[in-house]
């Protein structure tokens, strides 16, 4: 299952709760004005009494009008309170991962030291997000659980819940970060606790090419690069390698083989040659000579 307003856990019901208990007054004090202002229309109609008089109304009235909206919105703020507070407060036996926001794909860090481009947690268990930026502000969202938090460069925020229905669910980045924002999207996957475990606990499939996927994740290449033949902000993995492109090298178009050489240039001087059809907006990535050949080696085998 796939959702992502839909979702099952202990922050949409807080959230769901205060939403509801607010709209429920605003509906009820829109009827009530609505029904007494069509009524005074008419009963106090300019037809009925051309000659206008000074109307007072009793001081019960007064004191009606003035305690009954004090004492709902001192309601309404205390629901908020009460939930925000719950909602800002993480058990104190919630499993911890790490989330670094980047131009433009996001990347989760487990305790034991295994890396993600997809949040993957434990059903019915209390995960807390401690969320960073690497570049910009970024703001990540799981609309289907009703929390929101900034990841702000230098600064270490959080957020957290508690899933008790197994899915798939949508996350978003809701602060313009550029260009390549509307692509900055990732899943929460909730799986049932033996499952996650296992997965928790696997290890990863070695050689070059393994280490150069974990890599292009672990960099945020996947942010502008796809690897299923779909545009985004940067041309594809998908059949990239030896493949030809047409590049802007001084203003002057020319066509390229993309073969291991070029791969490894353009990595290292990225823009020189600008890639038609694209903005020329990668950033330079910190990799060793090592990582580059991961990197390719990987790239051969996205087809």
């Amino acid at each position: 299952m796939t959702a992502m307003f839909a979702g099952s856990a202990i922050s949409t019901g807080k959230v769901d709760e205060s939403f509801f208990y607010i709209v429920a007054i605003s509906v009820v004090l829109l009827v009530s004005v609505t029904i007494v202002m069509v009524f005074f229309l008419f009963k106090y109609n300019r037809k009925k009494h051309p000659e206008p008089e000074a109307v007072r109304e009793p001081l019960w009235l007064e004191i009606v009008w003035t305690v009954i909206p004090t004492i709902l919105a001192l309601s309404m703020f205390y629901f908020g309170w009460v939930n925000f507070e719950f909602i800002r407060t993480p058990p104190k036996n919630a499993m911890t991962v790490n989330v670094i926001g980047r131009e433009w794909s996001w990347s989760f860090t487990y305790d034991n030291g295994k890396q993600s481009d997809l949040l993957r947690v434990p059903l019915n268990k209390p995960v807390k997000l401690i969320l960073t930026s690497a570049d910009v502000i970024h703001s990540l969202y799981i609309p289907a659980f009703r929390i929101k938090e900034d990841c702000v460069p230098g600064m270490k925020t959080y957020l957290w819940f508690n899933a008790d229905e197994a899915g798939t669910y949508d996350i978003f980045c809701t602060e313009y970060c550029g260009v390549g924002h509307s692509h900055m999207l990732s899943k929460v996957i909730v799986m049932p606790t033996a499952e996650y475990y296992k997965w928790y606990s696997a290890e990863e499939v070695g050689g070059l090419a393994a280490e150069g996927k974990k890599l292009v994740q672990e960099k945020g290449c996947l942010g502008c690069h796809s690897t299923d033949g779909s545009r985004k902000v940067g041309p594809t993995f998908k059949g990239l390698h030896d493949s030809i492109e047409t590049v802007l090298t001084d203003g002057k178009e020319r066509k390229v083989k993309v073969d291991d050489e070029y791969i490894e240039h353009y990595i290292a001087h990225p823009n020189v040659d600008m890639v038609t059809g694209y903005p020329p907006i990668m950033p330079v990535i910190p990799v060793t000579e090592g990582e580059l050949k991961a990197i390719v080696e990987y790239l051969k085998t996205v087809k």
